[in-house]
């Protein structure tokens, strides 16, 4: 006899089937929605993270490109206040011999700097002198140079007939006292600064008003139009809003991403806009990875639960395993927590000593040079001291014989003494400061005077004779501070020159001084091994002397050249026939002070 009562207990047990095909596609959507929601959430993340990493180099390559054209913006500024300039300008271009000295320099300084033209432009817009290659006014250059006209920087860019990007820079020429009598335009030809640039993995260009991206560093973007509207030429198919950010789909070839977050940054003092696509393929697929990673757990709790439904009986059992893999991988999760934290503070320590040692190596300079001046300087004064010491004990003996006249005598030498004590701190204070000082008359007799003063305990360490007398004033225009450094410059590489040598060999420097109608002629020479690559001399960071050494950067010279230009002169080294002794000879040519009056009259 059949039961049945046992087929409608079967039945209890589990769920119709079509229920069962409804849990199941159910749980399918739930598990898709959640990992929509999942790449949501990590795909917002991670461009935060993205966007971030994006400003920062944005923000790096505005700066490479707004330093890039700021050494030609203090070009301009520093031929818009030369002499040769201001007198081009309003002798209106008449003087032939003018307007070709005008033309050396500017072709010397274009040669110096990598400029594109440099043009001296008189107020009613006549190029007065240039290059050989000046700009011709476009419509943008002449706003650039009518702002100029106001008093102030211009900046403008355009493309030439030859289809070369350049940027300028105008500034004004002021008339003493008075307002702008011209300009001064530096062309810059931005493609040559594109080929300097380092390889970023990220598109990166600068629009202008327009939207024409100027500057870039993929040829692709060069020169298209990237603001929309019907003459747009930029490659991008769509534009989605994200939360804050933008984001381009593209179609530009292999170097142009695809899907692209689009950031910018303003640069109003050259009047572009920086903008950057960054890749998004990396954001996607980690975003992916971690949908997938959330799903795979969902579809796994979801498959307990569902054998948990079919199996009541193992519902304990099947509990306790599901509750001892949590413990696990939640345990797993927070040792790499840890140590993920662990290794976070390790490298911030890092970072802190790094920067601490980075300080440390900076003050340790600093107090090496400290302390081999004030060395030099303590001997200097303690020489002086006691003699001041002694010379009062003997004023005081005289004193009390009655002797006033001796006394007298030893407290003119105390003053004397005090002066000189006086005049060394003096110039001490003056050259530690590097203060700025305007153009005046200055006697090189006693810049080579304070020079050696200072430079004397090197001197005698080394073991140098001086041949030096000051002879009558030599006046010239410059800066006495900044002429004593060129001169300690000159006398303590020839001093370090002959260091090496062999004490029995003749250590010699000697200074002199020429003056002509119009020229004042500074020569140091040195008995020491001479110049090793004299064209190379004037070069920054070039240096012959051992790594270690207390000086050797390779900047003196060269800074020592760069302060003798700014006073309208020059500096020329060489090396001496071995007849006379061998060694190297540095000669300054300055303008005699008065020479330029003396002509007008």
């Amino acid at each position: 006899m059949t039961d049945v009562r046992a087929s409608p207990r079967s039945t209890a047990i589990k769920p119709p089937a079509p229920r069962r095909v409804g849990l199941a596609l159910a749980f399918v959507v739930a598990a898709a929605l959640f990992g929509a929601a999942v790449y949501g959430f990590a795909y917002r993340t991670e461009l935060d993270q993205a966007a971030a990493r994006g400003r920062s180099d944005l923000a790096l390559a505005s700066d490479r490109l707004t330093t890039g054209l700021q050494r030609y913006r203090e070009v301009a500024v520093f031929l818009a206040d030369h002499p040769t300039t201001l007198t081009t300008i309003l002798e209106g271009g008449n003087a032939r011999s003018l307007v070709e000295a005008a033309d050396a320099l500017l072709i010397d300084i274009a040669d110096k700097t990598g400029a594109h033209s440099i043009s001296i432009v008189s107020q009613k817009g006549f190029i007065l002198a240039d290059t050989g290659d000046a700009v011709r006014m476009p419509a943008g250059v002449r706003v650039a140079f009518e702002r100029a006209l106001h008093g102030a920087l211009g900046v403008a860019h355009f493309v030439d007939e030859a289809q070369r990007r350049r940027f300028v820079i105008a500034a004004p020429v002021f008339y003493p006292g008075g307002a702008s009598r011209g300009a001064v335009l530096v062309s810059v030809d931005v493609g040559l600064l594109e080929w300097s640039w380092p390889t970023d993995p990220s598109a990166i260009y600068f629009t202008d008003e327009a939207g024409v991206a100027f500057v870039a560093n993929r040829g692709e973007l060069v020169l298209r139009q990237g603001r929309g509207g019907d003459d747009s030429d930029f490659p991008i198919t769509k534009t989605r809003t994200i939360g804050a950010y933008e984001v381009f789909e593209l179609d530009a070839g292999p170097y142009i991403p695809d899907h692209a977050l689009h950031l910018t940054q303003e640069l109003p003092v050259i009047r572009l806009t920086g903008e950057l696509l960054m890749d998004l393929a990396p954001v996607r697929a980690l975003a992916r990875l971690q949908a997938g990673f959330a799903v795979a757990l969902f579809l796994t709790f979801g498959a307990f639960a569902w054998v948990a439904m079919e199996r009541r009986r193992t519902l304990a059992e099947a509990n306790s395993r599901l509750e001892a893999r949590v413990a696990k991988r939640t345990q797993a999760l927070e040792a790499a927590n840890r140590d993920l934290k662990r290794e976070v503070a390790e490298r911030e320590e890092a970072e802190a000593r790094l920067k601490r040692a980075q300080a440390d190596l900076v003050q340790a300079g600093k107090l090496s040079a400290l302390g081999e001046m004030s060395a030099g300087i303590s001997h200097e004064l303690n020489q002086p001291l006691m003699a001041i010491r002694s010379f009062a004990e003997n004023a005081q003996a005289f004193l009390e014989r009655g002797r006033t006249d001796k006394a007298g005598e030893n407290l003119g030498r105390i003053s004397e003494l005090a002066r000189r004590m006086g005049r060394i701190i003096k110039n001490l204070r003056a050259f530690a400061r590097q203060e700025s000082e305007a153009i005046t008359d200055v006697d090189l007799n006693g810049v080579v005077d304070a020079a050696l003063e200072m430079m004397q305990a090197k001197i005698s360490k080394s073991s140098v004779q001086t041949d030096w007398v000051a002879g009558p004033p030599a006046i010239v225009r410059g800066g006495e501070v900044r002429l004593q450094q060129v001169v300690m410059n000159l006398v303590s590489n020839a001093v370090d020159a002959m260091e090496t040598m062999d004490e029995d060999a003749p250590k010699w420097l000697a200074i002199r001084i020429e003056t002509t109608a119009d020229i004042v002629r500074l020569t140091v020479s040195d008995t020491g091994p001479g110049i090793t690559e004299p064209e190379k001399m004037f070069d920054p960071f070039y240096t012959t002397k051992e790594v270690g050494a207390a000086q050797g950067m390779g900047l003196g010279l060269s800074i020592s050249y760069g302060l003798i230009q700014s006073f309208g002169g020059q500096i020329k080294g060489a090396n001496r026939p071995e007849e006379q002794g061998g060694g190297a000879t540095f000669t300054i040519e300055l303008a005699r002070a008065g020479h330029n009056q003396e002509a007008a009259q």
